[in-house]
Parts: structure tokens; C-alpha cells; sequence
């Protein structure tokens, strides 16, 4: 699905777009990424979507639901990326982050649009080269990657551009099951 697409600030000719996630119930972040169809990554948009604290659970997932909907609405990206769950010593905190990824695996189902998961070390190594990279790193990574004056913020979003590009430069060669 190559040439200028609707919904894009690009003048340049797109050959795909992709959504990065990273997941949460209180930030989700996001970016928007382009490929040209000269092998240029381009950023789109970026950016959190933040769920009120103290509203109850379904509530908020019911939102990151409808926002998701609504960013794949806007945007038509042609993939979705995630990072997938990382179970550090915070159980409760992974478990509602694994509720934040089901509603966001479900909007993207329901809407048609392929997904790939990769994990918070692939993220880092396609990004910085380092798997163990800190968010400095990443940050610095991705502005030089998108020819950006300032590196994208806040941290969740950054990270969903990182997501967005580790997907890119991954499917160059594999293929979305």
C-alpha cells in the first residue's frame, strides 16, 4: 500500500505505517511511524493516553480501548506493534498491564490490523544495538533514528515510537504471523 496516504503530514511518498504500544493502564504510550518508500522512518504523531486514577478498572480499560480505536481510526497504519509483558518484582503492577494489552490486542483485532510483540530487550537491541540500554539511550536512539530536534516525550511515548521502529526494522525480514 504504497504512494501518499490520507491522514499523514508526509510529503513524501509512504510505502506503510505503523502503531507502537507501550502498555499501561495509568500511560499508555504511542507513536506513529512512517516508512517511506526510500527505507526513511518518518514520526507521524506520538504521545500518552492517560487513564484518571481512582476510576474503576473496567473503566479504564474501557478507555484505552476506545482510544486505541480511535488512533487506528485516525491513523490507518497498515501493523500494530506492542512490547509484550515484562515480569519484573511488581506482580500486581504486570497483571494490570497485562489487562491494558488485552484491551489493546482486542482493539486491533477488531479492527483488522495485523500485531507484533516484541519484548522490552528486542525493543532496546533493534533501537540501540545494546539490549540492556537505558531509556537515555533509547530516547537519544530514536531522535537520531528520526532525525528529530529534540527526542520524543514524554518516556511512554518515546517508548511506543521505539516499539513502532524496532517493529520496522525487524518485519524488513520476517513476516507478521
Amino acid at each position: 500500500m504504497s504512494g501518499k496516504r490520507s491522514g499523514t503530514t508526509s510529503s513524501v511518498a509512504v510505502e506503510r505505517v505503523v502503531l507502537g504500544i507501550d502498555p499501561g493502564t495509568a500511560i499508555t504510550g504511542y507513536g506513529i511511524v512512517a516508512e517511506t518508500v526510500k527505507g526513511e522512518y518518518e514520526l507521524l504523531a506520538c504521545g500518552v493516553l492517560r487513564t484518571q486514577a481512582g476510576q474503576p478498572m473496567p473503566t479504564r480499560l474501557l478507555e484505552i480501548f476506545q482510544d486505541i480505536k480511535a488512533l487506528i481510526t485516525e491513523f490507518q497504519p497498515d501493523e500494530m506493534s506492542i512490547e509484550k509483558l515484562f515480569f519484573g518484582r511488581n506482580v500486581t503492577t504486570a497483571i494490570t498491564v497485562g489487562q491494558a494489552r488485552g484491551v489493546i490486542l482486542v482493539a486491533a483485532a477488531e479492527l483488522g490490523l495485523a500485531v507484533a510483540e516484541y519484548t522490552p530487550a528486542e525493543v532496546k537491541q533493534a533501537i540501540t544495538g545494546y539490549g540492556n540500554a537505558d531509556k537515555r539511550q533509547i530516547q537519544e536512539m530514536v531522535q537520531q533514528i528520526l532525525k528529530l530536534a529534540h527526542p520524543p516525550s514524554p518516556d511512554d511515548a518515546a517508548d511506543g515510537v521505539a516499539v513502532a521502529i524496532c517493529h520496522l526494522q525487524h518485519s524488513r525480514y520476517n513476516f507478521i504471523a
